[in-house]
């Protein structure tokens, strides 16, 4: 992390957190801005070493191209004002008391989920230039290739979703048994999830960027269309890696993540995608 952040022309993050999303993300904390990096297992698992790189390098790269959404003002605000706002949400099937209380705070939530729409829409076009600009800097730090990999990569998340919840829908009904064995089969689920990755076809990956430029497949709605990303990288002249991957560093890497890599696992097969 440290050479990524020296690479990138930033500092490091003070923590990083793993957890189960098919993502990752930086944000700042605390009064004395202190920076937490949130790694998603998944998509960790179904990366080269060399994409590993820029995906590092593109979270980093958002502290030094100035992203106001990471920053300690605008991305508190973004992420308290989303804690409330699903906080607020109404009850599923209410009681008359619940009812009652969905019906308190309607309010409330339109208050909260308007000003949330109002502060988005206000910083998306730096958001989207600083995705952008973050992509380029992923592509410094880790090469040209890896960083268009990394999109193709993004492409197939939905289909990995998809396996991960038929994983946790088989482990479900092989009732508390299997919940018992959710921990021994932590390297069968990774197993499975780096098999498919590597399974798909460069034409499957072809179709889904022609259908993406259709449809305008994006990460999320904070990110430009994915085809657009990559077009973008290819558009310019093809740099090499400044931090290069050695295989000792990644068996360093894998050892330090595998208690976190197995609790995921498990958390997963027990309680789905997203849960």
């Amino acid at each position: 992390m440290d050479e990524v952040a020296q690479a990138v022309g930033t500092r490091s993050v003070h923590a990083i957190a793993v957890d189960g999303s098919i993502n990752a993300g930086v944000m700042t904390y605390g009064v004395r801005g202190r920076r937490l990096l949130v790694l998603g297992m998944p998509l960790w698992e179904v990366l080269t070493p060399e994409e590993r790189i820029a995906l590092l390098g593109h979270e980093l790269a958002h502290y030094a191209n100035g992203d106001t959404r990471n920053g300690l003002v605008v991305g508190t605000a973004v992420r308290t004002l989303s804690l409330w706002h699903h906080t607020l949400r109404p009850l599923a099937h209410p009681s008359a008391i619940e009812m009652v209380v969905n019906a308190l705070y309607v309010v409330p939530r339109l208050l909260v989920r308007g000003t949330l729409v109002l502060l988005v829409r206000l910083t998306s076009r730096a958001g989207m230039r600083a995705e952008y600009l973050a992509d380029r800097l992923a592509a410094r730090t880790a090469s040209t290739q890896a960083a268009v990999g990394l999109m193709d990569r993004l492409l197939i998340t939905g289909s990995l979703g998809v396996l991960l919840r038929s994983e946790a829908n088989r482990a479900a009904l092989g009732g508390s048994r299997s919940a018992r064995q959710a921990t021994a089969r932590a390297d069968e689920l990774w197993g499975l999830l780096t098999a498919y990755a590597a399974s798909v076809p460069e034409h499957e990956y072809e179709r889904q960027r022609r259908a993406g430029a259709l449809r305008g497949h994006q990460v999320d709605a904070t990110h430009p269309p994915t085809h657009l990303r990559r077009a973008c990288l290819l558009g310019g002249k093809p740099v090499a890696a400044a931090v290069v991957p050695q295989a000792r560093r990644a068996e360093r890497i894998a050892t330090e993540l595998a208690a976190a890599r197995a609790e995921v696992a498990r958390r997963l097969l027990r309680d789905g995608l997203g849960n």
